[in-house]
């Protein structure tokens, strides 16, 4: 048994156990990804998929007890890596954040900047992409940090913790009727155009939900994926907008106008997020508690290696 074997058993999980693609994500051949699979199931007396002809469909039975052992070895052979690097090279390295375009590009500039004067050596990447996709992430050990409205809170492997809160407000052109409505109520809301976020997006579930329960259908013309691209098209007047809150800068959007409606909608939760089991140096944990000091090192490590801190 080797380390390529295991790669090959999980990566045939990732692609659908499509030997090509698993043959090109690992640089090999697919005759070679074949020979290693055979070569294993020969040395643990099992077969670990189910084939039709030379095809593989899917995992047996011992597959699939297998495929979460396998991720939990190469985790830790990450892990052993990381370590060597916290001692080795303490304040050098590589950060790797995934998040939705709202956190980058409105709540996280500050926490970047006093982490890049900190850390100056230290690589920060920032993943942009959807709640799942930032799941994903963390979960293949492809992010060390995630920060997300969405998915993140009970999903598998994964340790959340509550960041910030907020809520959504609405938009509207300079001089639009809503503007001289007070209070403004949903009802004033749902008779425009509203154009919002993407299902799956910054609390779009939130706004559905909040319409729903006051028996409206609103008319959502448009949906985006980011907050800038709503507020480019509520500046063409082709609808009002709903916006998380802290998407909207009043010295850069003059023309845009945001109503007091904090009241209409539910509260929503950003939440950090790290795989459980996942090594993360000692900037990572800095990071997290520029981000929310009372998120200690501590708090968090108890979180993502809970049975390891109980047993030192």
């Amino acid at each position: 048994m080797n380390f390529q074997q295991l790669r090959i058993i999980r990566e045939a999980v990732r692609q659908n156990f499509n030997l090509t693609e698993v043959a090109s994500a690992l640089f090999t051949s697919q005759s070679g990804v074949s020979k290693h699979i055979k070569d294993l199931e020969d040395e643990l007396g099992v077969e670990l998929f189910i084939r039709r002809g030379k095809r593989l469909l899917g995992l047996t039975e011992p597959g699939k007890e297998l495929v979460e052992i396998v991720e939990r070895m190469l985790l830790d052979a990450r892990n052993i890596k990381r370590l060597a690097q916290q001692f080795s090279q303490r304040d050098e390295g590589k950060l790797v954040i995934a998040t939705t375009h709202t956190q980058a590009r409105y709540v996280l500039p500050p926490v970047v900047t006093r982490f890049k004067q900190a850390f100056p050596k230290v690589h920060l990447e920032l993943h942009q992409g959807s709640p799942a996709e930032i799941v994903a992430l963390l979960q293949a050990g492809d992010a060390d940090i995630g920060i997300a409205t969405e998915a993140l809170d009970g999903a598998p492997d994964i340790a959340s913790f509550e960041y910030h809160r907020w809520h959504h407000a609405v938009i509207v052109q300079q001089g639009h009727p809503l503007t001289a409505v007070t209070p403004v109520t949903l009802e004033a809301v749902a008779d425009y155009p509203i154009i919002t976020y993407h299902e799956g997006y910054t609390g779009r579930a939130r706004i559905d939900q909040t319409f729903a329960s006051q028996g409206l259908a609103p008319d959502i013309v448009m949906s985006a994926l980011d907050s800038d691209v709503i507020k480019t098209y509520v500046e063409l007047g082709l609808g009002i907008g709903i916006v998380a809150s802290v998407a909207f800068n009043p010295e850069r959007d003059t023309s845009l106008c945001k109503l007091d409606s904090a009241a209409l909608f539910a509260e929503n939760v950003t939440r950090i997020a790290i795989r459980r089991g996942h090594y993360l140096r000692g900037y990572a944990y800095r990071f997290i508690e520029f981000c929310s000091p009372r998120l200690e090192e501590a708090v968090v490590r108890q979180s993502i290696n809970p049975e390891r801190d109980s047993d030192e």
